[in-house]
């Protein structure tokens, strides 16, 4: 039992990293490929965030296809003007929305927003 085992000697060329394999973060996307269908649908769609959400039901308030076909051309012009945070008017109800994420923040009917001051919006688009 004199046989010795030396370690370090299974691999007699050093060995690196391997170069060539490359990381890629999960929400970067390589410069030369087209965005997915789910980027496509995602930056198209109008959001509706969770107090909004409870605001148009708490008011009854029903937003139809129509409308939100409306809401996002909205945002899309207002988009174009470089705003921010915009003001909707539509049909005697009235939405703040974020023009950048197309999220309504919060809606309110025509009822609500008599005597109401709107703050921290920089655009108002009335359709």
């Amino acid at each position: 039992m004199t046989d010795r085992m030396t370690v370090g000697q299974l691999y007699p060329n050093a060995v690196t990293p391997a170069a060539s394999a490359k990381r890629f973060d999960a929400g970067v996307r390589p410069k030369n490929t087209a965005p997915s269908f789910q980027d496509v649908l995602s930056d198209s769609l109008v959001r509706i965030s969770h107090h909004a959400g409870v605001r148009l039901q708490q008011r009854g308030i029903e937003l139809k296809p129509e409308q939100m076909d409306k809401i996002g051309s909205a945002i899309e012009k207002a988009a174009a003007k470089g705003a921010k945070e915009s003001l909707i008017l539509m049909d005697n109800m009235a939405m703040i929305v974020n023009v950048k994420s197309k999220t309504i923040v919060t809606a309110m009917d025509g009822s609500a927003m008599k005597d109401n001051v709107f703050t921290q919006i920089d655009s108002a688009v009335i359709i």
